[in-house]
Order: structure tokens, then sequence, then C-alpha cells
């Protein structure tokens, strides 16, 4: 059987050597001052909508890591009522979806409050508003039971499994977690940054969770930034990159429980998805300024609210081809209705036909 860091002696004494993340962790505070300046520069209205597109990828992307897909729109849909915005093309969202919103919001707008079990046991069961993964009945804001043996990271055929990772066992979890959570509240001159991938690799250890738990984690590192950041505004996000390297991310969380309490190959791995975290907002600022720039130009053209519904959606990153009737279906209209529409924004030069031919006539913006 293997040895996981959690049964050595020393746990949870982490170690790692600060001279070899100095320079990672001078890169991310200067990319992080550089994001802040860049977004105070804005007016409120466009920090707002910056703050409403990562939120809505950093939610997305922390899912899709687990394997669950959520509908964009509905996300974002969600995020923009609980802050009191107004979005065109609003939908209401499943139950799930509002779960894992307002476990998002609760860290990151509340950064500053303290951490407790019962706060944890809100988001889990937020999580899992009817209390099954998929079609599994699970424990619910409560730490797990292990009812049906020790909580396992398990592949390969029966009797020839290989045990990944094993979380302890569930008898040790109040005093694991209560250790947990006296080092998260506790100021201890740690830098907030370093700590954030401390605190990641902690929880996700220690498996308090029958499920949820990388959700949970990456919430906990979320809210861990943004008191590093001094805002609960998120301009960044983290899950989008982790998502980008998703194998990277679950082999070295694999090889760092086989390993000892000396994380720097951890704690590198971590400051260097951070960077390009910090470095692809770039990505989605400009797009947020295109958006602005966008309504700017055309101000003075009438157009009426199935188009200005239709055209944010298309904004905000439309999947697949919009067809006319893509449009009628999303707008709730007639199809003629919608070739009118179109034929309007294409007569405006606001709209195009795709170049690439095919069964059915494709639209971009121009």
């Amino acid at each position: 059987m293997k040895a996981f860091i959690h049964q050595l002696d020393r746990w949870p004494n982490f170690s790692w050597k600060i001279e070899e993340l100095v320079n990672l962790l001078s890169e991310v505070r200067h990319l992080q001052g550089r994001i802040t300046g860049r977004m105070e520069s804005l007016g409120f209205d466009l920090r707002n909508e910056a703050v409403l597109e990562t939120m809505t990828l950093e939610i997305i992307k922390s899912n899709e890591i687990e394997g669950e897909i959520l509908n964009p729109g509905q996300v974002r849909s969600s995020i923009a009522r609980k802050l009191g915005m107004e979005i065109a093309g609003s939908v209401e969202s499943d139950r799930n979806v509002e779960g894992v919103v307002d476990m998002m919001l609760d860290a990151t707008n509340n950064c500053l409050q303290p951490l407790t079990a019962e706060r944890l046991f809100n988001w889990h069961a937020a999580l899992f508003p009817t209390g099954r993964n998929s079609l599994y009945k699970i424990t619910v804001a409560d730490w797990r039971k292990d009812s049906t043996g020790p909580m396992q990271v398990v592949s390969g055929a029966m009797g020839k499994e290989e045990v990944h990772f094993e979380a302890p066992h569930a008898a040790l979890l109040e005093v694991e977690m209560k250790r947990f959570l006296d080092w998260f509240n506790q100021p201890d001159g740690t830098d907030l940054v370093i700590k954030a991938a401390v605190a990641h690799l902690w929880f996700v250890t220690i498996h308090p969770f029958d499920d949820g738990n990388g959700r949970i984690g990456r919430a906990l590192t979320d809210m861990l930034l943004a008191r590093s950041d001094k805002s609960t505004q998120r301009f960044y996000s983290l899950s989008a990159q982790i998502r980008i390297e998703r194998k990277q991310y679950y082999q070295m969380l694999e090889n760092t429980q086989e390993g000892n309490l000396e994380i720097t190959p951890w704690m590198m791995w971590f400051l260097n998805c951070l960077i390009s975290a910090l470095k692809s907002t770039d990505i989605v600022l400009n797009r947020v300024l295109f958006k602005a720039d966008f309504w700017r130009r055309h101000e003075k053209n009438i157009i009426n609210e199935r188009q200005r519904q239709l055209l944010n959606r298309v904004l905000d990153g439309f999947e697949g081809k919009l067809t006319s009737s893509k449009w009628a279906k999303i707008a709730k209209c007639s199809k003629e209705s919608a070739i009118r529409d179109i034929n309007d924004l294409l007569s405006k030069n606001i709209l195009q036909k795709e170049e690439a031919g095919g069964r059915s006539t494709n639209y971009e913006l121009k």
C-alpha cells in the first residue's frame, strides 16, 4: 500500500524553498498590480462587465474540470441577477447553477469573513440541492462518512486496481478540518498567494466531502486570491487555466500526494498556472472593451430589443454558427421576423454573411 502525505508523522507541516519561488511570486504580484491598474481606469459599467465575464468563466471552467457542463447563459444570468446587473437576454437558471454561483460569490464577495465548518456545509448543500450526485445519494452538508469504504481514487480493471490516492479516514475529519480552518483563518505572515497554493493542496488532500471537493477547493483558492488582491471583484480566472492544464493538474496533485511534505514542485506549478491565468485576462478585457466600442459605434442605429439581445449573445461568445433558425429560437419569434431582423442588420453593415457556404446561411459581426 502506498504511503500518502497525510499519513506522514510531520503532517501537515508543509515546507517549500522560498528562494525557488520568489521570482515567480514577484511576477504574480506585478501582474496583479497591472490588472488592478487597468481595471481602475475603466468606468463602473465596464468594470462590472469584466467581473461578469470573469466570474462566468471561472464557474463554468471549475465545473468542467470535474466533467460537469453548465449552461453559460444560465450562469451569466444568475451572476448578473445576484450582483444587481441588468443584461440582455437574461434566462432562468437551474438549481445546480444557482447553487454554484451562490458558493463562488460568497467566497469572493465575503472573502474577509472567517471560514467555518458551517459555511463549508452551506456551500456543499448549494452544490448538491437534491442530495445526490447524479444517480447516487451522498452525504450533504456534513463530512463524509465512508460508509461504503475508504475514499479512494482508483483506476484499472477489477482485481487489478491501482489506488492513486486514499484520503484520511472519516473518523479523523473533525480534527483534520479544525486544524485546517484554524490555519486558514489565522494571519500568520504567509504571503496570501502562497497561502492559496497551500490551501488548495491541503483541502483536496483531506477530501472532507463525498463529492465537490475540487470545486470547493478552487473556491477557497479564489477566496484567498481575492484577499491578496484586496478586492472582491475578480478579473482573472485560475480555473480557466487549470482546465487548459487539467492533465498536468491531476498529475501534479498525484505526485505531491505520494511525495513528502516538501512541496516546492507543487508551488512552482501553481504559481506558473496563476501567471498564465493573469496574462490571459487581457483576452477577457479586450472582449469587454470591444463590446463597449461596438455599441458606441452603433449608438445612432435604431436596433430593436430582439436584435440587441442576439447581438449581445454574439458579443459574449456565441457558440456555434448564427443562423436565422437559431435567431428565431433564441429570440422566441417567427422565422420571418428573424429574417427581417437579420436583413435589417445586414443593411446597416452590422452583420455580414459568412464566406463559407453550406446548407444554411450563417452570419457574423462585420
